[in-house]
């Protein structure tokens, strides 16, 4: 098998491969490697290895040295003549008014070339910028159209996670991305949320696409019926990172078990059934129902010192809210037999008087249009 150094290009989106040539660079060495546009300054991602002869797409080309200060000292430098051959580039191109988005431009380590890199919609006809950069630089001019994710990759910069954009941090070719593996994620549906600095969806969707696709073919949906030791319940929610299910039991309680612990058909037929050794450590079978925690003064009190009435939390009025209605309600204490009246003496007590409805009269007697006939 042929041995490979993996060098890291200014530019490039990915890590190639080089021979090494007699060299043994280490990672994070610099190195001076020829490619096809001549020769190029790079950084060693991964020392020598052996690797398969199907893995190389094409002949290996060699690492000329190891770069020593001057040649760190020439790469700096370089990239000191970049930014200010960008804001060139960028004036010409108002001056042609030419619709296109100047990105970068790289100049090759022996100065043979400059690469002007540039983001446009359609294709652009762009062979008199092209004499006018030559005459200005002195030097071989090729124009690269790239993308959007391209761009982001090349200029870099913060995601919405706060790390590094994945573009830039992580080496290897664009993968596509679309709006399933949101679903699928069980992510808001929302572009501002999903979409990356490039306008295009986030890259580290594609990454946890799999994990979650996997995890759900094994677990069972959210609502479905499950059976526990402590009785039915249903599926509230997916923990998939640590492939947790959350199972909601009947009297209210929340439970945790691991994904492992419990047995699932795969066709669906039957409910899944948690294994009662699931229960049997503190971690799974924690119930996550807990009481809120009563106050610091309501702890520090003596048992025989109640709280003022103002000063209870709801939890402890709860609790006896609870006491009362489950302890029986006191007995009557019975009246002594004096106390109680005779039946002969409630017998012989007169009955109330009726009160006669005394009639109105009538008003206007002496009128005789208005006696009555």
């Amino acid at each position: 098998m042929p041995t490979v150094v993996g060098v890291k290009l200014g530019y490039a989106g990915k890590v190639l491969y080089f021979d090494p040539a007699g060299t043994d660079p280490q990672p994070g060495d610099r190195v001076i490697v020829s490619t096809e546009r001549g020769e190029e300054f790079g950084e060693v991602v991964f020392g020598c290895r052996d690797v398969p002869e199907e893995s190389l797409v094409a002949p290996l080309k060699p690492v000329l040295r190891i770069a020593d200060e001057a040649d760190v000292a020439r790469a700096e430098e370089l990239a000191e003549g970049d930014a200010r051959a960008l804001e060139t580039f960028r004036q010409m191109v108002d001056q042609h008014g030419l619709d296109m988005k100047p990105v970068a431009v790289e100049t090759l380590f022996d100065g043979s070339k400059k690469v002007f890199y540039f983001v446009a919609d359609e294709r652009v006809d762009f062979r008199a910028l092209v004499r006018d950069l030559a005459s200005a630089f002195k030097t071989r001019v090729d124009m690269r159209q790239i993308g959007v994710r391209d761009e982001a990759r090349i200029v870099g910069g913060v995601g919405h996670c706060g790390q590094q954009l994945c573009c830039a941090r992580l080496s290897g070719d664009f993968e596509p991305v679309s709006i399933r593996m949101a679903k699928e994620q069980d992510l808001p549906l929302n572009p501002l949320k999903i979409s990356g600095l490039c306008g295009r969806l986030m890259c580290c969707l594609r990454y946890e696409y799999d994990a979650y696709k996997d995890f759900k073919q094994r677990a069972p949906k959210c609502g479905s019926l499950v059976e526990t030791p402590k009785g039915p319940g249903k599926v509230a929610a997916l923990n998939t990172p640590k492939e947790i299910v959350s199972i909601k039991l009947e009297d209210g309680s929340e439970l945790r078990v691991p994904l492992a612990a419990m047995e699932c058909e795969p066709g669906g037929g039957r409910p899944c059934r948690v294994r009662a050794e699931a229960l049997a450590g503190p971690a799974p079978s924690e119930v996550l129902v807990p009481e809120a925690p009563l106050a610091a003064s309501v702890l520090e009190a003596s048992p025989e010192s109640e709280p003022p009435a103002g000063d209870e939390r709801p939890s402890a009025r709860r609790k006896r809210r609870r006491r009362s209605s489950a302890a029986p309600p006191p007995a009557q204490p019975e009246q002594p037999q004096e106390q109680q009246p005779a039946p002969a003496e409630v017998a012989q007590r007169p009955a109330p008087r009726k009160r006669r409805r005394r009639r109105p009269k009538a008003q206007g007697s002496g009128d005789a249009g208005n006696a009555p006939t």
